[in-house]
């Protein structure tokens, strides 16, 4: 079972170490920044997600955290399980290029 919150993750180690690779990997990549919070505005939420990927066998083969924002109020049992990360695949950013380049 997958936790519910940061605190039930940090429990494990294996999740605590895929929690610190996300937020390395979102420095690393310069994703966000501090920023002073104007006076009329609200922050955005954010929430992690913590998955475990397994290969054919059921061998764990990943714990995987992710960050993300919430734009609005979620209610578990409603809809709490949604999540959106705006991520692309390098893929699908080659796939889209291949075909700009050769429609010109």
């Amino acid at each position: 079972m997958e936790p519910r919150s940061y605190v039930e993750a940090a429990k494990n180690q294996q999740r605590r170490m895929a929690t610190v690779q996300e937020l390395k990997s979102l420095e690393e990549h310069k994703t966000w920044s501090l920023v002073e919070l104007p006076r009329d505005q609200q922050v955005i939420g954010l929430k992690w997600v913590f998955r475990v990927k397994m290969d054919a066998s059921g061998e764990i083969k990943k714990y995987k955290s992710r960050i993300v924002a919430k734009g609005y109020a979620q209610e578990y049992g409603i809809n709490y399980e949604e999540t959106f990360a705006p991520v692309a695949r390098f893929e699908t950013t080659r796939m889209i290029l291949l075909l700009a380049a050769q429609q010109k």
